[in-house]
Formats: C-alpha cells, sequence, structure tokens
C-alpha cells in the first residue's frame, strides 16, 4: 500500500537511463515509457529495452506515435540532414512539441497507476538548445499537470522530476557509473545505424564523447565510422 511509484521517459540514450538508475535508487519502483515516434534513430528503442531490463523497471511500456507525420525536424523527416557541426539557436534536431507530448502521455499513464513523481532527463547545461529542455518549461507543465487531472483536482498532485537539469555530462555519467548503469546498453545517436553504432558526429555525439572525456572513463560507445576517422569533440 505504501509503494512509491514513478513513471520515467527512457529514450535509451544515456541520460533517461541515468534518470532510471537516480529513480531506483531513491526508491521508487520505477515505471518506464519509450515512444516510437518515427523517429530515424530506432535502435534507441532496443536501447530502452535493455536500459529497462538492466535496471530492473517494473514495467517498460512503448507508445506508438506519428510525429513524423507533421515532419519538422532532421529527427523525423529523412529529407532534413543531421547537421555534423554545432549550429546557432534551436537546431533542426529539435521536434516541435516532442518533450510536451511525451510529458503528457506520462502523465496519463501515471495517473492511472497512482504514480505522483514523473521523471526526465532534460539538462540545461550540456544540451543542445532545444526550448523543452528548460527549467521553466518542467515547471509550467508541472503546474498545468496539476490543473488538468483529476489527482491534481482531488488534491494528491504531480511533481514533474529533472534530476540533470543543472548537471554536466561528466557528472551524469559518473553518478550513473555509481548506480550501476551499464553505458554499453544505451544509443544516444541521431543517426544511429541499425545495430546501434553511433557516427561519431552528431550533435549527441559529440557532447557524449565530452562527457565521457570529462568523467576520465573509457567511452564505451560503439560507432560505424573508419577507424581513422575521430570522433569530434570540439
Amino acid at each position: 500500500m505504501n509503494e512509491k511509484k514513478a513513471v520515467i521517459l527512457l529514450s535509451g540514450g544515456l541520460d533517461s537511463a541515468t534518470v532510471v538508475a537516480m529513480a531506483k535508487a531513491e526508491g521508487f519502483s520505477c515505471y518506464s515509457m519509450s515512444f516510437d515516434y518515427g523517429q530515424r534513430h530506432r535502435a534507441e528503442l532496443q536501447a530502452a529495452e535493455r536500459v529497462a531490463r538492466q535496471l530492473g523497471v517494473v514495467e517498460h511500456k512503448v507508445i506508438g506515435l506519428s510525429l513524423n507525420g507533421i515532419g519538422g525536424s532532421a529527427l523525423t523527416d529523412s529529407r532534413i540532414a543531421v547537421p555534423e557541426a554545432p549550429a546557432e539557436g534551436i537546431p533542426v534536431t529539435y521536434v516541435p512539441a516532442r518533450n510536451t507530448v511525451f510529458l503528457a502521455l506520462a502523465l496519463g499513464w501515471a495517473e492511472v497507476l497512482g504514480a505522483w513523481d514523473i521523471f526526465i532527463g532534460v539538462n540545461a547545461v550540456d544540451y543542445s538548445g532545444y526550448p523543452d529542455c528548460r527549467p521553466e518549461f518542467v515547471a509550467a507543465f508541472e503546474h498545468m499537470a496539476n490543473l488538468a487531472t483529476r489527482a491534481g483536482i482531488e488534491g494528491q498532485g504531480f511533481t514533474i522530476r529533472a534530476p540533470l537539469q543543472y548537471m554536466s555530462k561528466g557528472e551524469i555519467i559518473r553518478t550513473g557509473m555509481r548506480l550501476g548503469v551499464d553505458y554499453a546498453l544505451t544509443v544516444s545517436c541521431y543517426q544511429a545505424d541499425a545495430d546501434g553504432r553511433a557516427c561519431g558526429r552528431c550533435d549527441s555525439c559529440r557532447l557524449r564523447a565530452m562527457g565521457f572525456a570529462a568523467a576520465g572513463v573509457a567511452d564505451v560507445t560503439r560507432y560505424f565510422y573508419k577507424k581513422s576517422r575521430k570522433v569530434l569533440i570540439c
């Protein structure tokens, strides 16, 4: 009766895997949710399943969406190239309203489960400039969640947890390793191949490689480029 439940958005990447481990360390029974939303880097879905098994979540749910139907992002539209160099402003890898949609569905499942904490692995330090990764967005969604649900109206209420918000990639990796995360199971690349091997050139690969370097540990990422090609970390 006193079970403490949490719903956790699990993409299969480095950050969300760390969040699952952090929630588990806090004593939550973890329910993870991933989305098959038309992303070109679909290997992350298999990675999410591997992470869920490794970290012992109670239930892992995959929800099908069609965000590729509206396009507007290099992650959902194959006609838009994934950039391989840092860019100013909001990059083309931003998926319109993605975290809003994902959190809304997590909120629905959380209300069904009686899970009053929802975890998301957004970050405002080492991130790509996405507007739905900012602290203001997290706070605004929490406010909306408690206006729009029966649980919120009846006084139970939800908390949107973003424990990585102010952590660097190096700090995230060190935390996850201390909590037993196997980062070799994760996929972060925006254009990973079918086997989950990373390009080593996209913004996500760059931030991930910088994180392992900052943490002072070996990069366990598998890459598909030729051995002579270096990972771009500057």
